[in-house]
């Protein structure tokens, strides 16, 4: 198992893995498909798969299901500038470095000698071609001709033969044996790379070539220009042979279709895609915002080898499949192309996410919703089960849309979202609070859709909290304006209507049995409500405006964010604040209790994530990040935690190690706290699922195997004893347990012995194990056996009954620690034997003490009691202990008070026990103070109910 962590953490880049949170480890990132980096086409066989950039790492999907398989292992050092894909290998290039790798493991790493950034790579035959942004290619070759992938610099194609522009793209044409196609933004160059010189050089292209694809056809090349122009352009003779024209449409991308049809598709940088029929010489089909422009629109778009389907990604984070189905022939023999349909597609928010929540109670979905206005639904168990929620309007009774057009604008931003699945399936389940809009809307988890119905705040505010309650039937709404609207989520009518806050409603929450409401605003005012009877309960007034709100329905307890950077715990059923938590230096963003309701964990605009134990409310955990969290949620199952973050367009998942492992509560300041590593998308640099499980390092305050308790706190209290509870209780009823216990009568003799217990000698097989050597005794010699262990038993038996005193010549350990103790008036260590006696032997002991004069042995007794208990250690077992002397010797200590030893011993015994009987008296004070005030309080309650009822 040791072997096993060690493993975990040197893994990826050698260095350790930074993990100083105890609770949470970096786990992975959910919604990251694709960035602006264009994806490369892999082939194996028959089948094709998809390799996309986002970030720092690479995803490889299969181009038939697009199925995630394989995510690269670590990260790169630097964002990946340009992918390339070859059998089993793929190349992703950042900075200086380009990786190969194969099923997402890195197997070279190849250096360039410069510190030039790589921008485009070309990978065919022996040979790797790697371009940077100086205008100079550097060419690797294979060491041997058995290697799977070049690795030794060949050559490198200097600076003063590319006096072009910056290189476009670098291009293998198909039979030209040894030679790359090295495009610049206005001049093309051919390249003998084995011998290294250059072969031919275009002449000077007046409009800037953007784009570059191979056609079919040999020799052709097709450049897309910045002007919407395509060119033709055939490179053994040298001249443009077509050009086609796409006015306004600066071309960001180009392929051919292979599969037996003429076609050429083109995408630009405004999101549009469009398709050309090369032998009619005219455009087939228009499709508009494939991918949005603001994100700069298709990055590239490719047809898959040999088949109608086509590939388009852009800077959206979106991955998507069109096909063409068979076109269609009509009566005077012409044929009509069907539109590309939509195939299948991955994606995810194109911007941070500004929402987010646990959709169900089995911790599958994730509920978010982002900048871009797009709302998704998001699985962390299959990646394919992700889609975003249609906003698409419902149709009215009589047919008909109720937008009109299918093609509008999608809703505002979401501020504020609550899910409930007590009714899923039903009716709607969500309700989502937009941003600067009067009303909220409904949505439905099981459809993935928007819902009928849309809640107005009804005073002209706009919509801050939203709310739903546990049975599903209400939906809550909070105005800008301090008004509280509940909506029946079945119908969408208006059921109740609360006015008590002056400024916006920043939370609303209802208990599991819909008895009591709570509510908080920017007015610092937190609102308590009976929900059944829609009364005011009473009001609560905090000095800082409220900014949100998190309720936990299992205790009863909601926590509050207030400006003056505190979280406030406040119990609904006193109505009192519970627990302040003061730490954070900067405006709290986002906060959320556990499941079991013992922690709370929040993030600020400081970059820390802590995390609070309600019960000590101390800080128990607290990292530092490279990006501030926006929203955090704890799944139901408490086992993961999902963050958003003002960079990146993922979510990202933690574990929870506190499953596997207990956490200690003690607080940590925080100079303590270090920076964590981020879940990113590789699969080593992160911890697993099980990353508590695999820890066996305990917390140090949790190694309960050193721990050893301490025997009193402090010299001044009582303590009692760390045994069981019940030996007291044994050592005071000794009478009674062995009354009980004595049988009702005495054993019976068997009627009849069995007749296989009769067998002896030969029949038992004596005869056979002195044949074999073993040692046999006779009946005689057994018997003289027998009789001398019954001999010894008796003796033994004769000598216990005497007690072993001072005239005798031996004493037992309880009298000789007594008697010692006694000479030196130190009886700790006949004290801590005492304690460890069982009930029986303690009863035994005393009872033999030696009753007779001089007495010396009943008043060490007194006196090792006596100073046990001035010690205030095991206080109830020594007045166990002295109950039983006055058992076993009162008569003895009755008729002999006069004696001058025993005389003394009892009253320093008494003086001593006095002292202590101050426990006993708070003891009855406080139980008459609590059942006076009891009494009190049932009188007046009576008193109300005779009055109501009069």
């Amino acid at each position: 198992m040791t072997d096993i962590i060690k493993r975990r953490k040197t893994e990826g880049s050698g260095k350790p893995v930074l993990t100083p949170s105890k609770i949470f480890a970096p786990f992975r990132v959910v919604g990251n498909v694709s960035n602006g980096t264009p994806f490369a086409i892999g082939t194996l066989g028959s089948t094709f798969y998809i390799v996309t950039s986002v970030g720092k790492t690479f995803q490889i999907y299969d181009a038939n299901n697009l199925h995630l398989l394989f995510v690269s292992s670590k990260e790169t050092e630097t964002p990946i500038v340009s992918l390339a894909a070859h059998f089993h290998y793929v190349y992703a290039a950042f900075h200086n470095k380009v990786g190969i790798y194969k099923r997402g493991i890195e197997e070279h790493l190849i250096t360039l000698s410069t510190k030039a950034t790589i921008t485009k790579m070309c990978v065919f035959g022996e040979f790797l071609c790697i371009a940077t942004d100086d205008n100079s290619v550097h060419v690797y070759k294979k060491k041997l001709p058995t290697d799977k992938y070049a690795t030794v610099f060949y050559t490198k194609l200097s600076i003063p033969q590319l006096n072009g522009n910056d290189i476009v793209e670098i291009l293998h044409m198909p039979t030209y044996l040894n030679k790359i196609v090295v495009i610049t933004q206005s001049l093309i160059y051919l390249f003998n790379i084995r011998t290294g010189k250059l072969i031919f050089e275009s002449v000077e292209f007046p409009n800037p070539i953007t784009a570059v694809e191979s056609a079919p056809a040999l020799d052709i090349l097709a450049l897309g220009t910045g002007t919407g122009d395509i060119l033709l352009y055939n490179l053994k003779k040298a001249k443009i042979i077509r050009t086609i024209k796409f006015p306004q449409f600066r071309i960001s991308t180009i392929s051919f279709r292979t599969d037996g049809e003429s076609h050429l598709c083109v995408g630009s940088s405004s999101g549009d895609l469009v398709f050309y029929d090369l032998n009619r010489k005219t455009r087939i089909h228009v499709m508009q915002s494939v991918h949005e422009e603001e994100f700069g629109g298709i990055t590239k778009a490719t047809f898959l080898n040999g088949q109608p389907i086509v590939v388009t990604s852009g800077g959206d984070n979106k991955l998507k499949e069109y096909v063409f189905d068979p076109s269609l022939s009509q009566d005077d023999g012409e044929i009509v192309v069907q539109r590309p349909r939509f195939l299948r597609s991955r994606g995810g928010h194109s911007q941070p996410p500004s929402c987010l929540t646990f959709a169900d109670s089995h911790s599958h979905f994730l509920l978010s919703a982002s900048r871009d206005r797009t709302v998704w639904g998001f699985s962390l168990r299959k990646d394919a089960q992700s889609q975003e929620l249609s906003q698409r309007a419902h149709k009215s009774q009589d047919g008909n849309r109720k937008s009109g057009s299918t093609i509008r604008e999608k809703f505002p931003e979401v501020i504020a979202m609550a899910v409930e699945n007590a009714r899923l399936g039903d009716w709607e389940n969500v309700i989502t609070a937009h941003k600067d809009e009067k009303l909220a809307r409904t949505w439905d988890m099981r459809n993935k859709r928007v819902g009928r119905w849309s809640f107005d705040t009804t005073d002209d505010g706009f919509v801050k909290s939203v709310a739903i309650s546990q049975c599903g039937n209400f939906g809550f709404i909070g105005s800008s304006n301090g008004s509280i609207v509940i909506y029946n989520m079945q119908s969408g009518l208006i059921r109740k209507k609360y006015k008590l806050h002056k400024r916006a409603v920043t939370g609303i929450a209802l208990d599991g049995m819909n008895r009591k409401m709570v509510s908080c605003g920017l007015d610092g005012i937190v609102g308590f409500y009976d929900f059944n009877k829609s009364t005011l309960l009473g009001k609560l007034q905090l000095d800082a405006p409220i900014t949100s709100m998190i309720y936990h329905r299992s205790s009863d307890l909601f926590a509050v964010a207030l400006d003056d950077l505190s979280i406030c715990v406040i119990d609904t059923v006193t109505q009192k604040v519970v627990r302040q938590l003061w730490g954070h230096s900067n405006r709290i963003t986002a906060f959320d209790f556990s499941p079991d309701g013992r922690w709370i964990v929040s993030a600020s605009l400081d970059s820390t994530m802590r995390t609070w134990d309600l019960p000590t409310g101390g800080c128990i955990d607290g990292v530092k990040l490279d990006s501030v969290i926006t929203n955090l949620k704890f799944s139901p199952n408490g086992d993961i935690l999902a963050t958003t973050h003002v960079s990146g367009n993922g979510i990202f998942i933690w574990t929870n190690k506190a499953q596997f492992k207990p956490i200690s509560t003690k607080t940590i300041p925080e100079e303590q706290f270090e920076k964590i590593l981020m879940p990113n998308g590789t699969s080593s640099n992160t911890g697993s699922l099980l990353e508590g499980a695999l820890d066996t390092e305990l917390d140090e305050d949790l190694n309960f195997n050193n721990y050893q308790s301490v025997d009193q706190i402090h010299e001044d209290l009582l303590t009692l004893s760390i045994g069981p509870r019940n030996k007291m209780n044994t050592l005071l009823h000794l009478d009674v347990i062995r009354k009980r216990s004595k049988p009702k009568e005495a054993p019976k003799k068997p009627e009849k012995t069995p007749f296989f217990l009769h067998l002896a000698g030969e029949k038992v097989g004596d005869e056979a194990s002195g044949r074999e050597g073993v040692i046999h005794e006779t009946p005689e010699e057994l018997a003289k056996i027998q009789e001398s262990i019954a001999n010894e038993e008796a003796a033994k038996e004769e000598l216990t009954k005497f007690k072993p005193n001072g005239r005798l010549g031996f004493e037992s350990n309880f009298t000789r620690l007594l008697r010692e103790g006694g000479n030196s008036g130190d009886f700790s260590k006949f004290l801590d034997t005492l304690i460890v006696l069982t009930p029986g032997s303690i009863d035994l002991e005393i009872r033999s003490l030696y009753s007779f004069e001089p007495f010396d042995e009943i008043v060490w007794f007194i006196e090792a009691l006596t100073a046990g208990l001035e010690s205030k250690k095991n206080f109830e077992l020594y007045e166990a202990f002295m109950s039983l002397l006055f058992k076993a010797h009162g008569d003895v200590l009755h008729n002999n008070n006069t004696n001058e030893k025993i005389s003394a011993a009892l009253s320093e015994w008494e003086k001593i026990h006095k002292k202590d009987q101050s426990l006993d008296e708070l003891v009855k004070y406080c139980s008459g103070v609590i059942n006076f005030i009891s009494s009190v309080i049932k009188i007046k309650k009576k008193k109300k109910r005779k009055s109501v009822t009069k």
